[in-house]
C-alpha cells in the first residue's frame, strides 16, 4: 500500500485522466503500481491515508478508480470521502458523492448531512446550505442540535447576521438552548459583516458576557460516529481552534470556546482596545490564556504596528516555565514583517536564529508561509526571506509554488547575476512546479502540507 501511495505522490492528475481506462490485461506488478486498491478495506486505508496527508484534491480519483475496479462502495465509504472533502472545504466533490450515494439507493443521514452543511460553510455558500437542510427535511431526516449550529455557523461565516439569529429562533422555539459554540457562531457573523458597523466590537464583548450562563436544553457533545471519523464539534462548526485542539502543553482549553472566538475577531480587526478589555474580563472570571489566546494578543498587537508589546507578550512567555511551541515564534516573525519596516524585519531575523537554536525547525506549510511574506520586502538586503529559505534547506523542505514564485520574483527584482547560484537554484524549483502542471499550475493541489 505504501508503493501504490508513493507512486501516486508526485502526479498532479489521476491515473485514470493520464492513462484512460486501465487495461486489465497487463501485468500484474504493473497494474498493481497503476491501481490505488483492491477491495472496499483496502480503499478506506487509502481514503484514511490522503485525508491525513491534506492531500483532498485525489479522493474523487479514488472514487473513480474504485468504481472501475468494480468494487462495491459501503455508506461508511462514503463518510469517509465526505469527511475528507469537507476538511478540505470541497463542497463540488462532497455533493457528487452524495449524488452517488442517492443513486446507489443509500440516502445521506443526519451525520452526513451535518457533514454537508459544514462543508457550505467553510465555502462561505451559506445559501447551499440551507438547500441541504431543505433537502434533508424533504427526506424526513430529522435536525439535530448540531445541525442548527452547523447552518448558524453557515451563516456566521459570510457575515448574515439576521439569518443568523433567524436561526437562533428557530433553535428556541424546537426547545434548544444556545451552547458556547452558538455563541462562537453569533461573534463571528458580527465580525464577519461588510460593511462593519462602529459597535461591531461593543457587540462582541456583550456576547461573551451573555455566554457565560449558556445552557443546552439538547446536549451536543461529541458524536460517536464523529469520533470514529476523526472530526471534532469544532472542525464541525468551523471554530478557529480546530486544528490545534489536539496540541499538548495547555494549548487549547476547550471551555474557553468563546473567548477563543473573541480573541481572534478582535486580532483580525486589529482591535486593541477591546482585545484589553477581553482580557480583563478573562482575569476577572480566573481564567489565564492558553496558548491559542497568547497567539491572538500577540497578533492583535504585531499587526496593530505596536511590536514591542507583541515582543513583550512572547518575552513573558518564553520565560515562564509553560513549555515552548513552534507557533509562538511563527507568530512573532509574521506579525513583526508587518509593513517591512527595519526594526520588524530585524526582530523577525532575531527570532528565526533563537528559534533554531532551540531546536525548532518550521515545516513545510509555516515556512512556506513566512517565506511568501518575507520575499515581499522591496528594500533592505532580503536577509529574512534568504534566512527563511535556508533553513527550509537544511531540513530538506521544498516551500509551496506561491513562495518560490514570491521569492523568485523578489530575487530577480535585486541587483542579482544570472549565474548567482542562490537564482538558479531557485529558478530550477520553480521550472520544476511549472513542467510537473504542464504549464497550468494548480496551486490547491501542489500547495498542500506534507
Amino acid at each position: 500500500m505504501k508503493k501504490m501511495l508513493q507512486s501516486i505522490y508526485g502526479q498532479r492528475r489521476s491515473l485514470l485522466r493520464a492513462a484512460g481506462r486501465r487495461h486489465f490485461t497487463a501485468e500484474s506488478d504493473v497494474y498493481r503500481k497503476r491501481n490505488y486498491a483492491n477491495n472496499i478495506s483496502e480503499y478506506n486505508t487509502v481514503v484514511g491515508s490522503l485525508t491525513a496527508q491534506r492531500r483532498y484534491w485525489l479522493l474523487r480519483d479514488v472514487y473513480e478508480d474504485l468504481t472501475l475496479d468494480g468494487v462495491q462502495p459501503s455508506r461508511d465509504f462514503f463518510h469517509s470521502l465526505i469527511v475528507g472533502t469537507m476538511k478540505g472545504a470541497r463542497m463540488q466533490d462532497s455533493l457528487f458523492f452524495r449524488d452517488e450515494m442517492n443513486a446507489m439507493g443509500l440516502p445521506p443521514d443526519v451525520a452526513l448531512y451535518n457533514f454537508l452543511i459544514s462543508t457550505c460553510g467553510k465555502c462561505k455558500n451559506a445559501e447551499h446550505a440551507v438547500h441541504i437542510f431543505e433537502e434533508m427535511k424533504q427526506n424526513e431526516v430529522k435536525p439535530t442540535g448540531q445541525t442548527y449550529i452547523c447552518l448558524l455557523n453557515a451563516f456566521a461565516a459570510t457575515g448574515r447576521l439576521d439569518q443568523v439569529y433567524a436561526i437562533v429562533r428557530d433553535m428556541t422555539s424546537a426547545g434548544l438552548g444556545l451552547n458556547n459554540y452558538c455563541y462562537a457562531g453569533l461573534i463571528a457573523a458580527h465580525k464577519n459583516r461588510v460593511p462593519l458597523p462602529d459597535d461591531t466590537c461593543g457587540k462582541i464583548i456583550e456576547l461573551v458576557e451573555q455566554s457565560k450562563g449558556w445552557s443546552s436544553v439538547e446536549a451536543t457533545g461529541a458524536v460517536a460516529e464523529n469520533v470514529m471519523l476523526g472530526v471534532s464539534e469544532e472542525e464541525l462548526y468551523n471554530i478557529p481552534t480546530a486544528a490545534y485542539l489536539y496540541r499538548r502543553g495547555g494549548f487549547v482549553a476547550r471551555p474557553l470556546t468563546v473567548y477563543h472566538v473573541a480573541f481572534h475577531a478582535f486580532a483580525d480587526l486589529q482591535n486593541v482596545e477591546a482585545m484589553e478589555t477581553l482580557l480583563g474580563m478573562l482575569a476577572n472570571d480566573n481564567k489565564t490564556p492558553d496558548v491559542f489566546i497568547t497567539l491572538q494578543i500577540m497578533r492583535c498587537y504585531l499587526h496593530s504596528g505596536k511590536l514591542d508589546r507583541g515582543l513583550r507578550v512572547f518575552e513573558e512567555y518564553m520565560s515562564s516555565s509553560k513549555p515552548p511551541m513552534i507557533e509562538l515564534y511563527a507568530t512573532l516573525v509574521e506579525g513583526a514583517m508587518v509593513n517591512y519596516t527595519p526594526e520588524g524585519m530585524q526582530i523577525a531575523q532575531d527570532t528565526l536564529v533563537a528559534m533554531a537554536s532551540r531546536n525548532f525547525f518550521l515545516n513545510q506549510r509555516m515556512g512556506s508561509n513566512l517565506l511568501r511574506i518575507a520575499a515581499g520586502e522591496k528594500t533592505g538586503g532580503y536577509t529574512t526571506a534568504n534566512y527563511i529559505w535556508d533553513l527550509m534547506q537544511s531540513c530538506k523542505l521544498t516551500p509551496s509554488f506561491p513562495a518560490v514564485e514570491a521569492y523568485f520574483k523578489g530575487l530577480k527584482e535585486r541587483e542579482i547575476p544570472e549565474d548567482d547560484p542562490r537564482l538558479i537554484f531557485v529558478s530550477r524549483v520553480r521550472d520544476k512546479y511549472i513542467s510537473r502542471s504542464g504549464g497550468a499550475f494548480q496551486p490547491q493541489e501542489e500547495m498542500e502540507a506534507v
